[in-house]
């Protein structure tokens, strides 16, 4: 009785509101806005122009595409100041938000869902569209076929922009009372199969990832160096010290991963680690210490690299890469580089052509801001600029930590760039919008 007192509950509420019991209150301040989206896709204020049907007809479009794409429709005159940066925390769900303000329209979205480049086009391709309905259907149809993630959890599996009718009420209502469970299952369902797909990329990566700890671990063997040899000073010691720690801090990171994008954490640990060699090594020699650079971009086995070089991928453009001085030797002289080549279905690639569970282990190696340049014009270049990529790796170039995903529950926890920006002007921080600083 115990567990089926509160489904009972959340039947009698069900059914009093199939029976036209009024919503507690009709204020349209951003915590009840953000209260309806937690529940339906699609909020429209009592005072704004739009109807009821276009409304249900939106709500059901958007969760049959099983996206998590926000719709909110207000009146001209609502404040536009910290709007959606407002909404986004008051719903605390990872989305697409997109708000009918009168006549005029913006939206904003989590970058692991949309990047705001794309949402800014999107803005764009709808904004000469005055009928409401006509504009809000044709940035949804267009948005769901370019984001990631998938629709909260919250939302059930049916619904409309905030009327529902009391059949589907009562249905509903039975299928809490009779299955239990069983509906929630079937809305997870989607998830746990993305999560399947997810750890058989990590089994494929993690073979490459073994391959680095164990050449890291075998520089160690052959460093030859005892913190008590004669000649070893505290800074030796320290450098030493900070090599076994990536070491151990690596191998601890991949014990624990269970995504590709908890990757990028071995990989910047093993990158510290060879730093912290080539640091002692200097040390030892009497060398200047070198300066901090990204690993050979060809296998970051190489070690730190000690200048850029010019390459040219296959059907790519050229590009400036970081290069070990083997490397650097061998494009000097016309020859190809050593490149780090994982196995694949199509047999033994380069890196950059294996896959898009490679960008997390890239991530960490050489840092969102340089993979861009790097990765331009190849095959995981190309994959990580997708939404889709965003959605099932991590952020895109930016961000290969993973975090929250498209529908998941963040809170507050959400970047507030993603979610700045004036009114107007699809989140772009060159110019201040229509009115500066707020929506």
């Amino acid at each position: 009785m115990k567990l089926l007192a509160p489904v009972l509950a959340v039947l009698a509420i069900l059914l009093a509101l199939a029976a036209g019991t009024p919503p507690a209150s009709a204020a349209t301040g951003v915590s009840t806005i953000a209260e309806s989206l937690r529940k339906g896709p699609v909020y429209v204020d009592p005072a704004a122009r739009f109807s009821r049907s276009d409304a249900d007809a939106l709500a059901k479009k958007i969760k049959d595409a099983d996206k998590p794409v926000f719709v909110v429709v207000l009146p001209a005159d609502y404040p536009t100041a910290n709007l959606f940066t407002n909404l986004r925390t008051a719903t605390g769900i990872t989305g697409l938000y997109a708000i009918r303000l009168g006549d005029r329209f913006d939206a904003r979205a989590d970058s692991s869902v949309l990047p705001r480049t794309a949402v800014r086009n999107l803005v764009s391709s709808v904004q000469g569209e005055k009928d409401a309905n006509t504009q809000l259907t044709d940035f949804t149809d267009r948005a769901v076929a370019n984001m990631g993630g998938s629709a909260p959890s919250s939302w059930g599996s049916s619904g409309g922009g905030g009327g529902v009718s009391s059949t589907a009420l009562i249905t509903v209502g039975a299928v809490l009372v009779a299955g239990g469970g069983g509906a929630y299952a079937l809305v997870r369902r989607g998830r746990r199969r993305r999560a399947e797909e997810q750890a058989a990329a990590l089994d494929r990566l993690r073979v490459v990832v073994d391959e680095d700890i164990t050449a890291f671990g075998e520089e160690l063997d052959r460093l030859d160096f005892h913190p008590a040899e004669a000649g070893a000073d505290d800074a030796m010691r320290a450098d030493y010290e900070r090599a076994l720690d990536a070491y151990e801090q690596a191998k601890s990171y991949m014990a624990s991963a269970t995504k590709p994008e908890d990757v990028r954490a071995v990989t910047q640990s093993l990158e510290d680690g060879r730093f912290s060699l080539a640091q002692l090594a200097a040390r030892r020699e009497g060398r200047p210490l070198p300066e901090r650079r990204p690993p050979c971009f060809f296998d970051p086995r190489h070690g730190p690299s000690v200048a850029d070089a010019t390459w040219t991928p296959p059907g790519g453009a050229p590009r400036e890469v970081p290069v070990c001085a083997a490397d650097a030797t061998r494009l000097a002289d016309g020859r190809d580089p050593v490149v780090r080549e994982v196995d694949t279905d199509a047999g033994r690639r380069p890196y950059w052509d294996a896959g898009p569970a490679y960008g997390p282990w890239a991530g960490g190696y050489f840092g969102g801001g340089l993979l861009p340049g790097l990765l331009v014009g190849t095959l995981l270049g190309s994959l990580m600029s997708t939404p889709a990529y965003a959605s099932d790796y991590g952020s895109g170039y930016g961000d290969f930590g993973g975090g929250y995903e498209g529908g998941d529950v963040s809170g507050a926890d959400f970047t507030p760039d993603d979610f700045s920006g004036g009114f107007g002007d699809g989140g772009d921080f060159s110019g201040g919008g229509d009115f500066g600083g707020g929506f």
